[in-house]
């Protein structure tokens, strides 16, 4: 007899274990062999040599499907337990990753394809467009899908503090206070495609930061995905600084929208000024996403057109 302890690394319990247990009741009634107990984050498995080594052999199958859809289900259950040949959802062409309760995340436009195409050919993408096409959100999708996929060790996720007709001076509470404010669109976008036990986890380990862009400078970001949003309201020096920040095996999207510069009227965007001069480099590619691209509410492709013809 023998006891195991196998770690479930980073995952939501009750996703997991399921609700009241019943993914674990699942478990225990493929193994009725050994005594199997739950306490937090571990599982203890108690019995003898070979059928303990099976049972985290399953385990581990199991979490890998979890940790793929976020989401375990009675058949994956049943399938990966039983030794047959489950392979968990069809996934499309259009498919990036999977969200949360395994919600299928996917390129919804030609833009948004031309993006995830771009992505695989270039080191540099520039995506530009108006708001609620899916630029920025497409792009955090590729960094994750990037991460699980361990072709990146981290996803670094900036913007520029730029007052869109407000004072950073006038909002409570200290400087963090201030900027998350601006970085919520950002988080909100990883809150639907990583689960919270494991976006904590890598928050809290650097796996994955959001950050101000004025805190970029002076770093060389070497294996990382690094997503610039807003660069519209970026500088030319501030983009500069930004851009020279990659590093080997890096990839970075900057995104932004031309006709919203939030920047004092003296100050030329430093998103206009990259795209113009950067144009002709290999490596580089700008996709332009246009009204027809939006995915909010019917009633924004509207409202930008109508603002684009004031």
């Amino acid at each position: 007899m023998i006891e195991k302890l196998i770690y479930l690394e980073s995952v939501d319990l009750v996703s997991f274990l399921g609700v009241k247990n019943s993914n674990l009741e699942l478990i225990k009634n493929r193994f009725p062999k050994l005594k199997i107990v739950a306490r937090g984050n571990w599982l203890k498995a108690i019995g003898e040599v070979e059928e303990v080594a099976v049972f985290e052999e399953k385990i581990s199958k199991l979490l890998e499907h979890y940790h793929e859809y976020n989401v375990l289900s009675d058949n994956a259950i049943e399938g990966i337990l039983s030794g047959g040949a489950f392979s968990g959802k069809k996934k499309d062409t259009d498919t990036i990753l999977y969200g949360i309760s395994g919600k299928p995340i996917k390129a919804r436009t030609k833009n948004q394809k031309r993006l995830v195409e771009a992505f695989d050919k270039n080191d540099l993408l520039f995506a530009v467009g108006p708001a609620g096409t899916g630029k920025t959100y497409t792009a955090i999708a590729l960094a994750v899908r990037a991460l699980k996929a361990r072709h990146v060790r981290r996803i670094i996720l900036s913007r520029p503090a730029v007052e869109a007709g407000e004072k950073l001076g006038f909002l409570p509470g200290d400087m963090k206070d201030k900027i998350d404010p601006y970085l919520q669109p950002l988080y909100d976008a990883l809150q639907d495609m990583i689960p919270p036990a494991k976006l904590k986890d890598y928050m809290e380990n650097g796996t994955i930061q959001i950050a101000p862009l004025a805190y970029m400078r002076g770093r060389t970001l070497n294996n990382a995905f690094v997503i610039l949003d807003e660069a519209q309201n970026t500088t030319t020096n501030q983009l500069k600084m930004f851009l020279t920040r990659m590093g080997a095996e890096a990839k970075f999207v900057v995104t932004g929208d031309i006709t919203q510069i939030d920047l004092p009227r003296e100050q030329h965007s430093g998103l206009v000024h990259a795209m113009e001069i950067l144009k002709d480099i290999k490596g580089i590619e700008r996709i332009e996403f246009d009204v027809n691209d939006i995915v909010r509410h019917k009633l924004v492709q509207d409202i930008v057109e109508a603002y684009d013809k004031s």
